[in-house]
């Protein structure tokens, strides 16, 4: 049996203030390579605070967490930040690429800072994932210049940069129109399919969420469902 990329044992996260606020609930979840996976709930449910944590942004929690079959528990925060930034990718509801670089530059910037490869590599490396997306023509432009679909597509090419083993999407549709958000589905699918990219995405899309392999119901920090959705074609 493989080794889930992601798997948590009893997971709860405890907001400590003049009320207490017990935003996880004994998440139990397991994500095997391959998933393409939705989370979804009313807002406060818990949704974006449980990608949080498990993206190992917020180490305040109780239980544990297992990356790949590395309990993350044991790690400090320079090994957290080298295991995040080299195997997970995000993407959210808003791009927050830097306007006055160009779409090539934006792409480079993670895996310039992960420092594995030369800065020709990377930019070849990039210049792939473009390609890929479709994207390649506009390299040179400005990231300030493309229209919203577009800017969506190079943080997804931003997040696919260094490989990772999964990418973590907050609302990545959020911000889109539904022909734009239709396009993102397609592009995460394609890649699903083609290279077995994990996919772990928070959404309020229910259109979205049911084209998904497995959706992941939660509610007041708790999950009442988890829910493998029937195949469909893409």
């Amino acid at each position: 049996m493989q080794i889930p990329i992601l798997k948590t044992v009893h997971l709860n996260k405890i907001y400590h203030g003049a009320v207490e606020f017990h935003a996880l609930k004994n998440i139990h979840l397991n994500i095997q390579p391959g998933e393409f996976i939705s989370v979804v709930g009313a807002s406060g449910s818990g949704k974006s605070t449980l990608l949080y944590v498990l993206s190992t942004m917020d180490t305040d929690y109780q239980g544990e967490i297992y990356f790949d079959g590395q309990l993350l528990r044991n790690k400090n925060a320079n090994q957290l930040a080298e295991l995040r930034n080299e195997n997970i990718g995000f993407v959210f509801q808003f791009h927050y690429l830097l306007p006055e670089f160009t779409v090539l530059e934006n792409v480079m910037l993670p895996a310039l800072k992960l420092g594995k490869y030369s800065e020709e590599q990377i930019r070849l490396h990039a210049l792939e994932k473009l390609n890929l997306l479709g994207l390649d023509k506009i390299a040179e432009k400005k990231a300030n210049t493309l229209s919203g679909g577009q800017q969506q597509r190079v943080a997804i090419a931003r997040a696919l940069i260094n490989q990772p083993k999964i990418i973590m999407g907050d609302e990545p549709t959020g911000n889109l129109d539904s022909k734009n958000a239709s396009a993102v589905y397609e592009i995460f699918r394609l890649l699903n399919q083609q290279f077995q990219q994990t996919f772990l995405i928070v959404t309020h899309d229910m259109e979205f969420a049911n084209k998904t392999d497995r959706t992941v119901f939660l509610k007041d920090g708790e999950i009442i469902n988890d829910q493998s959705n029937q195949p469909r074609s893409s």
